[in-house]
């Protein structure tokens, strides 16, 4: 049975290049099958799977072609490293529209052609931290049964990852998704570790992986690839291999308990990242 998991985080956190690491490792080390859908308008979810080829998107295909082209796979579909398939929802032109509605759009054209079917993975990599509109669907509507919010010992990061989890306490209810955990994207920040283990416990969930940080996850994006495939055998390509495998042996699934703006500023206080 295919689980469906929905990666979030405050923009620029490290969320599309901790999902596409995270996916190879669980593809190359784990024999998984795995689908990337992509649900942020500027299409750069599926990139490094793809050997840095920007793919043509579902709404410009809908756009320039009309919705009976997005019906044919290989027109929206690419398949990239260790057989991964990848999705890019995009949105409207610049300044017309709700790029939310793309993500809408494309989910629904996706399950009329029943292709997340045949993975046992579906990672979908949603924009920043917005919890609205089309954004909010994976949440809203069930499509993603699994959340994992990818942060930092940073004040803006632990605040995106805490009203995301308001976002999941809303429609936890009716939709069933729950909180998979933590992904710490380390920052280097001083105390990290600690803090976001006190952060987890705050909200009742766990950190489940502490990524380090590793000047090859540049590099590898410099050659267009993960760092799995970029070199396997790296300290950093374990990493995510760790990650990969718990995320896949996961049973700790929960409905988070988000904290108040002034438990959250004592807390980053008591941890001394603010004067």
């Amino acid at each position: 049975m295919v689980r469906k998991i929905a990666i979030y985080g405050k923009g620029g956190i490290g969320k599309s290049t901790t999902t596409q690491n995270t996916a190879s490792a669980m593809a190359h080390f784990h024999n998984k099958k795995v689908m990337i859908h992509g649900c942020d308008p500027k299409a750069d979810s599926t990139r490094m799977i793809l050997g840095g080829k920007m793919q043509t998107t579902m709404m410009d295909t809908l756009r320039e072609e009309g919705e009976e082209a997005c019906m044919d796979l290989d027109n929206i579909m690419s398949t990239g490293f260790e057989g991964i398939k990848c999705v890019e929802s995009g949105g409207p032109e610049p300044g017309v529209g709700c790029a939310g509605r793309g993500v809408i759009t494309a989910i629904t054209i996706m399950e009329q052609q029943k292709v997340y079917d045949d993975n046992d993975f579906v990672f979908f990599d949603v924009l920043g931290d917005v919890v609205c509109g089309g954004f909010a669907m994976p949440i809203r509507d069930g499509k993603a049964e699994e959340i994992y919010v990818v942060a930092s010992g940073e004040m803006m990061a632990l605040y995106a990852a805490n009203n995301l989890c308001k976002g999941m306490v809303k429609y936890a209810n009716q939709s069933g998704v729950r909180l998979g955990g933590i992904i710490c994207n380390s920052r280097n920040v001083d105390g990290e570790v600690e803090l976001m283990k006190e952060f987890c416990k705050r909200i009742g969930t766990q950190m489940i992986h502490f990524v380090p940080r590793d000047n090859i996850v540049q590099k590898a994006e410099f050659n267009k690839r993960t760092v799995v495939e970029f070199d396997s055998e790296c300290n950093q390509a374990h990493e995510y291999e760790t990650l990969a495998a718990k995320i896949i042996n996961n049973d700790k699934f929960v409905i988070p308990k988000p904290m108040s703006m002034d438990e959250l500023e004592e807390l980053v206080l008591d941890y001394g990242l603010v004067d």
